[in-house]
């Protein structure tokens, strides 16, 4: 498959819609705070400033879906913020790296949403890359 061509602008924008529903769907889920069905079951202390903070961090984290959707139709264009939403995707998975290593092995999805923050991060915006310089190619 030519990534930088039709069928390549194509399915990175299907591979973000499909992507941004995570954030934005867990995100509002989030929003429950110490309620939220993930912390739920870990008998969290019930503290205001505990519950705050997972709520903001929430929706950082639903606005950065949200964002992700309004790139997908303007994908080969939106670079500055494709990169810097993805940047923030690996920026929280070095976060869950050095968790992993200072405080062990937490559940095993997390594991994997990790890689994919860490090592799927650069290749997103190698991808959008190309996109991008094989659109620039088609315009007049």
């Amino acid at each position: 498959m030519n990534s930088g061509g039709t069928a390549g602008r194509r399915a990175l924008q299907v591979a973000t819609a499909i992507l941004a529903v995570v954030p934005t769907v867990s995100g509002l889920v989030a929003m429950t705070g110490l309620a939220d069905p993930l912390y739920a079951h870990l008998s969290l202390p019930h503290d205001a400033t505990l519950d705050s903070n997972l709520r903001f961090y929430a929706g950082v984290w639903m606005g950065l879906g949200l964002a992700a959707f309004w790139v997908v139709p303007r994908i080969e264009r939106e670079t500055v913020l494709f990169r810097a939403l993805w940047l923030m995707i690996f920026i929280g998975g070095i976060g869950r790296a050095a968790s992993l290593f200072a405080v062990g092995l937490p559940f095993l999805p997390f594991v994997g949403f990790t890689a994919l923050e860490v090592i799927g991060a650069p290749l997103f915006i190698w991808w959008q890359h190309r996109v991008a310089l094989a659109a620039s190619r088609r315009r007049p």
